[in-house]
């Protein structure tokens, strides 16, 4: 079976949980004897490699603005996807879905697919006529393709009340970490283990950061007497996407202490020793499909803190471990109260992490979930008022 991935930014994946979701899928796919394209957009990499571990990579321009950048790369995707003969045309992400009505016209025979990775219009970053077009893509994600892929039991209640859309829940994975004797890629940050506390994200106002940093300058500023507070730092992990302001403005937020750390984005053996010599992962989104950051820190045997949105929820259930949304004085109280602590009662919680994540979020387990919607959807027609229901998951 010949599959098009489109949505994404490209292959390999650098940032960006919907770019490692992708890439997780489409490398087991493979393994899985189908054919996969990834439509890859140019700047995105810097080495523009045709081939990543059997996927086959398709770089293609686009109008490289905060606005047109997607939109212009998936329309570019979608005429060579159709035209290269592929059985399976797969959005990935809500902008991108607001064209999956251009395949169910011009190739009548292909499988269209949608995956709703999150409700984007909440993001800041973008303006009312941005957020009144995610709307209109939101209604096309569920109403133009043959099915529609959720990744959270949130998004699946969403789609239901809003669309009236019958989604199948298939959730975002991970692959448990592999023991890495070095690590000493993290001392370069000024780092030392279990001395920090980690963040990794877009850097993007809806993902939190801002309320992180508050809730730690408060932190440190009324324990200057706890020695073991005063020697944590905090190591925020990723960058600016189109939001050099807001980045900007954190820097501006952590100028008067030294703890805070930025990375800048990070991959592969680095972010793996961030994340192995953490003292615990917080995640402070207003906003979420399921977010792979958390999987990932969890799968790490990681302590993780977390907002109280209702994807968190799907994830975290220890009430000590979840903190009000956009609420700094309640993070600083949930930070010292898991700073107070005992060493066993941290390893326990990371364990308990550990263990929920290998039992439910494996990608060896969630791909061929994926493969039986396609297979089972080959017998569609060509009314995207009745998509074919396929029961996936529980």
């Amino acid at each position: 079976m010949k599959i098009a991935f489109i949505g994404q930014k490209g292959l390999p994946a650098s940032y960006g949980g919907v770019e490692r979701h992708v890439e997780e899928l489409a490398t087991r796919l493979v393994k899985a004897g189908q054919e996969v394209i990834v439509y890859s957009r140019k700047w995105y990499t810097k080495v523009q490699d045709d081939n990543y571990q059997g996927v086959k990579i398709k770089h293609l321009p686009s109008i490289h603005t905060k606005h047109l950048d997607t939109i212009t790369h998936v329309f570019i995707s979608t005429i060579h996807a159709i035209f290269s003969g592929a059985q399976v045309i797969h959005y990935h992400g809500i902008g991108p879905a607001l064209l999956s009505w251009l395949p169910r016209i011009l190739a009548p025979k292909t499988l269209v697919i949608v995956t709703f990775h999150s409700i984007d219009r909440y993001d800041q970053k973008w303006g009312w006529i941005a957020k009144i077009i995610l709307r209109l893509a939101e209604k096309s994600a569920c109403k133009f393709p043959h099915q529609t892929i959720v990744i959270s039991r949130g998004l699946q209640k969403y789609c239901l009340n809003e669309f009236n859309c019958e989604t199948i829940y298939i959730p975002n994975g991970i692959t448990l970490p592999e023991k890495q004797n070095d690590n000493s890629e993290f001392v370069k940050f000024g780092l030392k283990p279990q001395e920090y506390l980690i963040m990794v994200s877009r850097l993007i106002p809806t993902k939190g950061a801002h309320i992180l940093i508050e809730a730690f300058n408060e932190l440190k500023r009324k324990n200057y007497n706890n020695e073991k507070i005063q020697k944590l730092k905090l190591a925020i992990v990723g960058g600016s996407v189109y939001t050099n302001d807001y980045v900007k403005k954190l820097h501006l937020l952590a100028s008067h202490n030294n703890d805070i750390i930025f990375t800048d984005f990070q991959t592969d053996s680095t972010l793996h020793a961030l994340h192995s010599n953490a003292l615990a992962l917080v995640h402070p989104s207003f906003n979420e499909g399921l977010p792979l950051t958390v999987l990932e820190g969890m799968s790490y045997a990681l302590p993780t803190l977390v907002s109280d949105i209702a994807e968190h929820y799907e994830l975290i259930t220890n009430k000590n471990f979840i903190f009000k949304e956009n609420n700094i004085s309640d993070l600083e109280e949930k930070l010292l109260s898991f700073l107070n602590t005992t060493p066993e009662e941290k390893q326990q919680a990371g364990i308990a992490n550990r263990n929920f994540v290998t039992k439910n979020y494996l990608w060896d387990n969630i791909v061929p979930q994926v493969l039986e919607v396609y297979l089972k959807s080959t017998t569609h027609t060509n009314n995207i008022n009745n998509p074919i229901k396929v029961n996936i998951g529980s």
